[in-house]
């Protein structure tokens, strides 16, 4: 590996446990300012102090969330974006390149690509040229990657998540977000496919931290690499603890109970 690269991934995976803890905060594009997410420094300082590795920001809004003080963390650009404003919201159009990453300061960059949307071929074509470029200058790349589309019945399915866990693999993302399959026997598969880490993302607000702990334990025994999760994290109570309770789990390899526990 470019020694670069693995100089930049250490800053947003732990070095010592190989996992990491993401959390995206790009809603604001898709879906505009939602709660969590209006003052940028507080949000990304919340999840700072909580011992997050890395944040996920567009470019815009990194200057937004800068603190200038503080612990640092991982800086993770987001080249790719829709609105739910479109009548194609699933379809990403690349807004930024890897060279305004590298200029505002990024540890890495990600991009989202929706397999079986009508427009995957052009998703697909955008994700392949900023592997290159990422690959070329030395800087990691995430790929969200999901089944959305017409012919899509059910986005969760095992199969289709291991479909888009491996595409990202083989077109050079060096980092994977896909969903969680619900069981640690299909996401063992999924994580199998891959050589490189699969984080879980999210999806909707859960109703019950417990839940949300529970499948990140869960992921993590099936031999996922940690998470990026935005909105149970930065729109739960307090973020900050949460973020404690997840280091827990996924840094100290503790139980769910005593992560619950400490939130208590």
């Amino acid at each position: 590996m470019h020694i670069g690269k693995a100089i930049r991934l250490e800053r947003i995976v732990n070095r010592n446990t190989g996992r990491t803890i993401i959390v995206p905060m790009d809603h604001g594009v898709t879906v505009g300012p939602i709660d969590g997410l209006v003052d940028m420094r507080e949000a990304v300082g919340r999840v700072v102090d909580g011992g997050a590795n890395a944040v996920i920001e567009h470019k815009g809004l990194v200057r937004c969330g800068h603190r200038a003080q503080g612990k640092d963390i991982g800086l993770i650009v987001h080249l790719s974006a829709s609105t739910t404003l479109s009548p194609f919201p699933n379809a990403k159009s690349l807004v930024a390149s890897v060279e305004d990453a590298i200029r505002l300061g990024a540890d890495a960059v990600s991009i989202h690509c929706n397999l079986g949307d009508e427009t995957e071929a052009a998703m697909l074509s955008d994700f392949g040229r900023v592997a290159s470029e990422a690959s070329n200058w030395g800087i990691p790349l995430l790929s969200m990657i999901y089944a959305r589309g017409p012919k899509v019945k059910d986005e969760y399915d095992p199969e289709v998540v291991a479909h888009c866990a491996r595409v990202g693999t083989e077109l050079g993302a060096d980092i994977i977000k896909v969903p969680y399959t619900g069981d640690i026997d299909t996401f063992g598969k999924v994580c199998d496919a891959c050589c490189v880490p699969v984080v879980i993302a999210g999806g909707p607000k859960l109703d019950s931290t417990e839940s949300f702990l529970q499948m990140v334990h869960d992921s993590l025994e099936a031999g996922g690499a940690g998470l990026s999760v935005g909105r149970n994290v930065f729109q739960h109570d307090d973020p900050t603890r949460l973020v404690e309770a997840l280091n827990m789990v996924v840094h100290g390899d503790e139980s769910v109970e005593t992560a619950l526990n400490h939130l208590k």
